[in-house]
């Protein structure tokens, strides 16, 4: 039998028309954090950004991890079982913000693992996955951010894009190997970078080396993505986040936007022409379009944003070309 990983292999950069119209994407570059112990969402609770003791066993929550102030050093995809609470985040990051994270565990009944090696992430989307996955699943998660458990694996549903949902797949190896050729043959495959184009134009910030401590949470709109609970309990820069949000400090945002520059990357800064001395903002997150440029998340001064100019590089460099975002931005002018 021909395996998974020889079937399931990126035929180059896919533009946003195929990724609506359905792919699969195998996601080797994120890495997972299991907590196990009876303690472990007590811990995690005090840790990050969103309610941890209250996530349900169906539920899956996005949520921040932030230094004492107040910028995000991770963003996770967080969902948990009977035993463990798990972390989803870029493996390059994983090691450092997992040791980070067992320093403070101190006392408390919680030990966390390297979780990466279990089962294989496979991400889904476009209007023909959810057809194609109930070829093999009888249930599908009913909602985003809803997850079921199966003998394939664990379905986890994300934020849509495109008007169609997405799907991670936690699969276990045997189950995907079965299942490869139908997927290659049904849905557009590509790699990470697919998967990474539909989570910008869903609107979801991933933070990555070149990004950590950059960002206080509502500047990548994690709230407006129900990343951040202001109701719950301290934790690391919650008295920053807070009164970002409540005494109206911040008036940054990310927008969604095309640029015709293959180089764009992550931590690259933007400009306005109308201040051209210093940067207006930052990428957030970039990914081929398969149209020879990139289209990213960015995070800047909404003032720039509402002037509409806004330049990569430099203020004389290629003009981003704004885009709809599925939810709206609002001013934290309050």
């Amino acid at each position: 039998m021909t395996s998974w990983n020889q079937v399931l292999r990126s035929q180059g950069p896919l533009t946003a028309a195929a990724l609506a119209t359905g792919f699969a994407a195998p996601l080797d570059n994120l890495g997972l954090i299991a907590f196990t112990g009876e303690e472990s969402a007590t811990f995690l609770h005090s840790q990050l950004t969103n309610d941890v003791e209250h996530l349900g066993q169906d539920e899956v929550r996005l949520a921040g991890y932030c230094s004492p102030k107040g910028r995000l050093l991770a963003s996770f995809l967080m969902w948990r079982d009977e035993e463990s609470v798990f972390l989803q985040l870029p493996r390059e990051i994983q090691a450092p913000v997992q040791k980070r994270l067992q320093m403070f565990v101190l006392r408390a009944r919680t030990k966390a693992s390297d979780a990466s090696d279990g089962a294989v992430p496979l991400g889904l989307g476009g209007v023909d996955a959810e057809a194609v996955l109930r070829t093999w699943f009888d249930a599908m998660p009913e909602a985003p951010y809803r997850k079921v458990d199966h003998p394939l694996g664990t379905l986890l549903r994300v934020a849509d894009a495109f008007g169609s949902p997405r799907y991670l797949w936690l699969a276990k190896p045997e189950a995907l190997d079965t299942v490869a050729a139908e997927l290659a043959e049904r849905l557009e495959v590509g790699g990470p970078e697919a998967w990474q184009l539909s989570e910008i134009h869903a609107g979801v910030p991933q933070i990555v080396a070149g990004t950590q401590e950059q960002f206080v949470p509502q500047m990548v709109n994690l709230e407006l993505l129900g990343g951040v609970n202001f109701k719950k309990g301290c934790y690391p820069g919650q008295e920053i986040v807070a009164r970002s949000q409540y005494l109206g400090k911040l008036k940054r945002r990310t927008a969604l936007a095309t640029i015709a520059d293959a180089s764009v990357k992550a931590g690259a800064e933007v400009f306005s022409p109308a201040d051209p001395a210093q940067p207006c903002g930052m990428v957030v997150n970039a990914a081929p379009n398969g149209e020879g440029g990139v289209d990213a998340l960015v995070e800047m001064k909404l003032e720039a944003l509402e002037q509409g100019d806004v330049r990569f590089g430099s203020a004389t460099g290629p003009a981003l070309q704004f885009k709809p975002l599925p939810y709206a931005l609002d001013k934290l002018d309050v």
